[in-house]
């Protein structure tokens, strides 16, 4: 039996030890950001990027698509084909992120002004319908006076989403029957519900 217990013995002492021996690599430094650390000599665990070199994801060569801008100009076209799909897709989006303040139909009476909060421009005011389309992707891109930016909530295909459907908006509030193309007229007197 004791011949047995032997390299049993062993084979469990060598596990041990080999298990052990790499243990620094599962119990690693690590840091939190902002954290002191003594390794640089600037005494920053953070690095800052190497110059000239941008991180992967991060290249913005589309000025259009990613500041709503042309040669530095609020531009008044869109960086992609407004489609229904995109048009769905900003009205979705719209009445997630801008309907509790802007109201559904962009007057400025959403849910929080009605619980006193301060009141946004209605969308359909002479400025903001003279407005390129670039700018309403640019305020919810970087915000602008009491409106907070969207950048880190809403995606930079949805931002132009909700731009094409605040302009929907827009020319919807002033629009007439004549506006709506011969063959959906019929259309107009139907409950909301059959329309779709």
């Amino acid at each position: 039996m004791r011949r047995n217990f032997l390299p049993l013995a062993a084979i469990v002492a060598l596990s041990v030890v080999v298990a052990a021996c790499r243990q620094d690599m599962h119990d690693a430094p690590r840091y939190d950001p902002l954290e002191a650390s003594a390794f640089f000599p600037n005494g920053s665990a953070a690095r800052t990027l190497v110059a000239n070199t941008v991180p992967r994801g991060f290249l913005r060569e589309d000025e259009l698509l990613y500041t709503g801008k042309v040669s530095g100009q609020f531009a008044d076209t869109f960086p992609m084909a407004v489609t229904a799909d995109v048009m769905a897709r900003g009205q979705e989006r719209y009445n997630v992120f801008c309907s509790p303040c802007h109201g559904r139909t962009g007057v400025g009476n959403g849910m929080i002004v009605q619980r006193g909060f301060r009141q946004p421009p209605s969308y359909h005011e002479q400025r903001l319908r003279e407005a390129p389309a670039g700018y309403f992707f640019d305020v919810m891109t970087n915000g602008f006076g009491a409106m907070q930016d969207y950048a880190a909530q809403v995606p930079v295909a949805d931002r132009w989403a909700i731009a094409a459907y605040i302009r929907a908006l827009q020319l919807s509030h002033s629009a007439t029957v004549a506006d709506v193309p011969a063959d959906r007229r019929g259309d107009l007197d139907r409950p909301a519900q059959e329309n779709q």
